[in-house]
């Protein structure tokens, strides 16, 4: 089995392109078989929320919705930082599937033995 990847991932849709670049790095790594994990914080736990991940950053960029749907097929998963999301008094009912709401310690755990990791 290929190893773990991480990508951590802070801006929102005020960087349509960082978020981009962030998924294409995820999805690339899911769909070759890694066990990826995307910890969303800051500005970044709303994409994790329906109807949010909808923006085309550039032209000839992929929509952010094909993005979130190849991640979740290739059974890439959503931690949502869980004081990040507290904070902006979001409700976890709108919680995208593969999505959930975690901290640094079930990073950690998922991590275990080590992961490649990406921080954008």
């Amino acid at each position: 089995m290929p190893g773990r990847a991480v990508v951590s991932l802070t801006t929102g849709l005020e960087d349509a392109e960082r978020v981009t670049v962030a998924f294409l790095v995820a999805v690339g790594a899911a769909e070759q078989g890694r066990p990826t994990l995307m910890f969303l914080t800051k500005e970044a736990v709303r994409l994790a929320l329906r109807g949010v991940a909808t923006a085309v950053a550039c032209a000839g960029c992929p929509p952010l919705p094909d993005l979130v749907r190849r991640y979740q097929d290739a059974g890439g998963t959503f931690l949502v930082c869980s004081v990040c999301f507290t904070a902006k008094g979001l409700d976890q009912a709108e919680l995208i599937k593969s999505a959930e709401i975690g901290g640094t310690v079930q990073m950690w755990e998922w991590i275990g033995d080590g992961a490649t990791t990406f921080s954008y």
